[in-house]
């Protein structure tokens, strides 16, 4: 029993010392942990208003609108951006040191209580202020104070510039016609620093059809300018008013308006398609004449659909009662033909009809003595001219030289008097040029095979 009894005594002793140790080991980190805890709580500091102020800075400015007009309303908006890791208590934030740009009633001020903002936070104060004159270049401050501290203090650049924008008729025709639609450009420019916004364009008044009857531009910047067309066909001599409004500022739309007065001056149209006929010629075959000629477009516009007929007392009669030549551009001719009976040719009318770009239609009417044209010859012939439709009307006289009889000018679009068949003399001349140098340079060939020829006979 000795040996086991002893073995049971050292395992006693044993546990009693890891026992031990054990609760010293932990003993040991409790107060390790305690230490730490002590240390870190012994680094924190509180700063002073002043030193938290210092961490306390303005991140954005807005200023709006970009240039005031003088009486004009705006806002200024300041963020404040705290840096620091202790929060700052704020009051009494305020637009200070300007007459000219200041809060119109500072009991509205909804920054007089106190504002607290937090470490890595942001802050903004916005304040409605209105422009007064003179213009110019002005520095409010916003100021704030710290609780227990001192003022921050920003200067802030607000423009203040009274000049309007322009606004002027920069395209239209010389002379408006009846019932002939036109385009005019309103220019608008702004020559401001900054951009103005809504721009509502409406023409008013009567004696007139416009298209459109309003326009919009949803913001134009400073310093540029854009074109506004507007169609306009006129029916008697009147004015038209274009009415413009704008706002000036994004946030705070202060609304501006300004008038341009274009004067519809009535006359013929200086840019419309014109037409003249010429170049005439007659021929009578079983009491049915037959008129040749050549319509020309002497205007600056195209002549679309052009078409040529002859007016009472001739009566037109096929297969050419009247002929449809098709588009003249400026300066083109075409040839024509017209088959007809009448029983006198002291004043026969030629109408000719088109249609300008737009679709409307115009006509010219010229009234010739055709008593003197016969097929065999070429004599000249006395006309009026009226014109109408858009280019107006006009009346006038002139003298017409009628062509020879006959001629090719309908196939190649010209006349007798002009297109390809003017050129026949020359081609001709050269044709027989090119056959005489032919023959020249030939001539020793050609003689010795008439020799051959004439000595084959001979044997």
């Amino acid at each position: 029993m000795k040996p086991f009894t002893a073995i049971i005594g050292i395992l006693i002793i044993f546990l009693t010392v890891g026992t031990v140790s054990a609760a010293g080991g932990s003993s040991s980190i409790s107060t390790s942990s305690s230490s730490g805890t002590s240390s870190a709580s012994a680094s924190t500091t509180t700063l002073n208003p002043d030193q938290a102020l210092s961490q306390v800075y303005v991140s954005s400015v807005v200023v709006d609108p970009q240039e005031f007009y003088s009486y004009d309303q705006g806002i200024i908006s300041v963020t404040l951006t705290n840096s620091g890791s202790q929060e700052v208590a704020f009051e009494h934030a305020d637009i200070l040191n300007s007459q000219n740009i200041y809060i119109p009633d500072e009991t509205l001020n909804p920054y007089q209580g106190q504002t607290y903002l937090g470490p890595g936070n942001s802050f903004t104060y916005t304040f409605k202020v209105v422009a007064k004159p003179p213009d110019g270049i002005y520095y409010p401050e916003f100021s704030v104070a710290s609780l227990g501290g001192n003022s921050l203090t920003y200067p802030i650049e607000v423009q203040e510039d009274s000049t309007p924008i322009v606004e002027a008729i920069s395209q239209r025709p010389g002379n408006f016609a009846i019932n002939n639609p036109d385009t005019v450009n309103l220019t608008i420019t702004n020559p401001r620093g900054g951009a103005i916004s809504n721009v509502i364009i409406t023409p008013s008044g009567s004696g007139f059809d416009i298209d459109p009857r309003q326009s919009f531009i949803s913001s134009l910047p400073g310093g540029s300018s854009m074109n506004v067309p507007f169609a306009i066909t006129p029916y008697q001599v009147s004015n038209v008013t274009f009415n413009i409004q704008y706002s000036n500022g994004q946030i705070v739309q202060n609304p501006h308006s300004d008038t341009v007065v274009l004067p519809l001056n009535i006359g013929s149209s200086l840019t419309a398609a014109s037409t003249d006929i010429n170049d005439l010629a007659l021929t009578n075959a079983n009491g049915v004449y037959t008129l040749t000629g050549d319509v020309t477009n002497t205007g600056i516009t195209d002549a679309n659909g052009v078409v040529v007929s002859v007016g009472a007392p001739a009566t037109p009669v096929e297969p050419y009662s009247n002929y449809a030549v098709g588009s003249l551009t400026s300066n083109d001719f075409s040839s024509f033909t017209l088959t007809f009976t009448a029983s006198s040719l002291a004043a026969i009318p030629i109408t000719t009809v088109w249609k300008d770009d737009s679709g409307n239609n115009l006509s010219s009417v010229q009234t010739f003595d055709l008593r003197s044209l016969t097929s065999s010859g070429t004599t000249g012939t006395s006309g009026t001219r009226t014109s109408s439709g858009g280019t107006g009307s006009t009346a006038g006289t002139g003298s017409y030289t009628g062509g020879g009889g006959g001629g090719v000018g309908g196939l190649f679009g010209g006349g007798r008097g002009g297109g390809l068949s003017a050129f026949y003399p020359i081609i001709i001349g050269g044709i027989v040029f090119v056959v005489v140098v032919i023959l020249y340079v030939k001539r020793k060939w050609i003689m010795g095979k008439i020799r051959k020829k004439d000595l084959g006979k001979q044997t």
